[in-house]
């Protein structure tokens, strides 16, 4: 494909995104990052941002939370492996993503709650998610 090699520097984010594999379908990248959870340098970014190599963006997906440096770009969504090689993930990332699975592993700190949460019980699930940080 000669698409591949000329337009690999002008490729729009949620095709990243995509190609990338965070995200199953173009629409699912395009929802996440309008909704607010693809940030680059602590801002928020429209679909059509065009991501150059070495620029670090933040992705929320459910409980995770990544921070990613781009390494390759491309507008063709390959296997798993393949993908990998387009990002790399930062270890302080990999690390918190570590010890939040690790806490939600241990019970969620003992919040345990039957049927309605009381008021102590919902402080203490928003403190777990970080909600009121």
């Amino acid at each position: 494909m000669a698409q591949k090699a000329e337009d690999d520097d002008k490729v729009r984010l949620d095709k990243w995104l995509w190609a990338a594999r965070f995200y199953k379908t173009r629409a699912l990248a395009k929802a996440a990052i309008e909704s607010g959870k693809v940030h680059c340098r602590g801002e928020r970014c429209k679909p059509g941002k065009e991501p150059r190599v070495g620029d670090e963006f933040l992705l929320r997906t459910g409980f995770d939370e990544r921070t990613v440096v781009v390494k390759a770009l491309s507008v063709v969504r390959r296997g798993a492996p393949e993908a990998q090689t387009l990002y790399e993930e930062t270890e302080e990332s990999v690390r918190r993503r570590e010890q939040a699975a690790e806490m939600r592993k241990a019970g969620a700190m003992g919040v345990t709650t039957d049927g309605r949460p009381t008021k102590k019980q919902r402080r203490q699930i928003h403190q777990l998610h970080g909600s009121f940080e």
